[in-house]
């Protein structure tokens, strides 16, 4: 009998335990706005793939960019779709293609003639659906879908195609390696600080989670992984990293509150839920985007390409 207390004791402190860790994962996901596990396990994951691609073989990469490229294109022309704009996915791929085909093969100039033509193709493309009569749509809502359809190609392709000019250039691995560990500590640093110390809020209307105690504490993470990332493995002054950190913070937390807003303004809460814990791919490209762009700038500035 006493045994069969001490089990029953046993398993009402283990139901108790397990109670109070799903209540606090809860409050986590509510102040976070994800599920922590499955974020880093999808994240780990990632990474991983990630740094095989990047750092043992440059043309895997760029495939994996195109790849990645193309769905999170698919990914914004449904979200587009959801507030009746019909952006035509095939055709947006199709040209997100071509700049991504650009970058890699020409390089800068080729990515800015990518877009030109994959901008071209796409709107080609969207005015001849517009002539079949299921798709017959008035005159200023195929103008509407058409400039819907360059937005999806310039804020996803032509940005992520920076990536590609940097991994292009002579030791450019480590310069993407850098672009994305500082971007990841912006938002390792965001986190942490938001959901312990977050008070004041950033921008409610457009990002509710967005504190600006997040922002400083991704400020100090970001910049000690800037420096780190300059000196071992960029070869450059402690003070490129400094730049670096504060360049991608500011491009970064911009990024992720232009995603928040497009989405808000489309009525959607992720733009997938293909990643556990993360959304879609674009959800997890807000901040990489225009970093690209940041950090190519920094390494155009000082000779690296």
């Amino acid at each position: 009998m006493a045994g069969s207390d001490r089990r029953d004791e046993l398993r009402s402190h283990l139901e108790s335990t397990r109670a109070q860790l799903e209540a606090t994962n809860a409050k986590i996901e509510a102040r976070a706005g994800r599920n922590l596990f499955f974020a880093i396990l999808s994240g780990v994951v990632f990474g991983a793939v990630f740094l095989a691609s990047l750092l043992l073989v440059k043309d895997l990469f760029v495939l994996l960019v195109a790849v990645i490229v193309g769905i999170a294109l698919v990914e914004l022309a449904a979200a587009f779709r959801v507030a009746g704009r019909r952006v035509p996915r095939i055709g947006v791929v199709l040209g997100g293609l071509v700049v991504v085909g650009g970058a890699y093969f020409f390089g800068a100039e080729g990515m800015l003639l990518g877009l030109f033509a994959g901008s071209a193709l796409l709107t080609v493309w969207r005015l001849v659906e517009g002539l079949v009569p299921a798709w017959e749509t008035p005159r200023r809502t195929l103008v509407r879908d058409v400039f819907s359809g360059l937005f999806t190609l310039v804020y996803v392709a032509f940005l992520a195609s920076f990536t590609v000019l940097l991994v292009a250039a002579e030791g450019g691995e480590w310069w993407v390696f850098a672009l994305v560990l500082v971007v990841v500590s912006v938002d390792v640093g965001a986190y942490a600080a938001g959901v312990t110390l977050g008070r004041h809020k950033m921008t409610p209307r457009i990002s509710p989670n967005k504190t600006w105690e997040g922002f400083a504490g991704a400020a100090v993470v970001a910049t000690a992984a800037g420096i780190a990332v300059a000196v071992l493995a960029l070869g450059q002054p402690w003070w490129v990293g400094v730049v670096i950190g504060l360049v991608v913070l500011i491009t970064a937390t911009g990024g992720d509150l232009t995603e928040s807003l497009i989405k808000r303004n489309l009525g959607v809460k992720d733009m997938s839920s293909w990643i556990p814990g993360h959304g879609g791919f674009l959800d997890r490209l807000d901040s990489l985007l225009p970093s690209a762009v940041g950090v190519y700038g920094v390494a155009l500035v000082l000779g690296a390409v």
